[in-house]
């Protein structure tokens, strides 16, 4: 049996920026409960609204799904994103293939280049947790001894990486570009761990 919350959320993708009321029509229950469905799920990050005018008085709110919400429904683009992967990877050498992975991570830490200037390294982690968690991983970080620890719990590439573990490049190489330190992977979910982690240590943060 489908969830409620499960029922808003593929309304959501069958007609984005719909309001309470359609909602609650839609779904089959009152608005006051959908809307209480529709807070958590913009706790979780899966939808966002927005004020829309319509006609004389007070602008109202629209809801859609986020890049997140819509990955609740991955099958069309996890087909795509792996036939074109696939095309890559046979015409390109293996070597290119990687280098284009660590190029468009490159390119998202460049996009926070001057956030991380004259930050110290837990606040350079702190950083690397919010940039990863809204590409969605599910990211802590400890101390443990000299060194500092990222766990991610949970991959948002997990699907595509079971073939093409190329991808586990695009985070590996995000959190040394954000953190301007190594970033030595010592476990992989797609190796049986329960999670990803990668060693940094603490030295001294260069400049970037």
């Amino acid at each position: 049996m489908i969830s409620t919350k499960e029922r808003v959320l593929r309304t959501l993708l069958n007609k984005p920026k719909t309001t309470i009321n359609d909602l609650a029509t839609a779904v089959g229950i009152n608005p006051i409960s959908v809307r209480h469905h529709v807070t958590n799920l913009q706790a979780e990050g899966l939808v966002d609204a927005q004020e829309e005018l319509h006609g004389v008085g007070r602008p109202r709110l629209i809801y859609s799904l986020t890049e997140l919400g819509m990955e609740k429904f991955p099958t069309r683009y996890l087909r795509l994103t792996t036939r074109l992967l696939d095309q890559m990877k046979s015409s390109l050498p293996p070597p290119t293939v990687t280098k284009l992975f660590a190029d468009m991570a490159t390119n998202m830490a460049e996009d926070y280049s001057e956030q991380v200037q004259g930050l110290n390294i837990e606040e350079r982690l702190d950083l690397v947790s919010e940039l990863l968690t809204k590409e969605g991983f599910t990211v802590e970080w400890e101390k443990v001894g000299d060194q500092y620890r990222i766990h991610e719990k949970t991959c948002p590439y997990l699907q595509i990486g079971q073939n093409h573990p190329e991808v586990c490049t695009v985070d590996q190489t995000l959190i040394s570009q954000m953190l301007a330190l190594p970033a030595e992977k010592v476990q992989c979910i797609l190796d049986g761990s329960s999670h990803c982690t990668y060693v940094v240590q603490p030295t001294e943060v260069a400049k970037i």
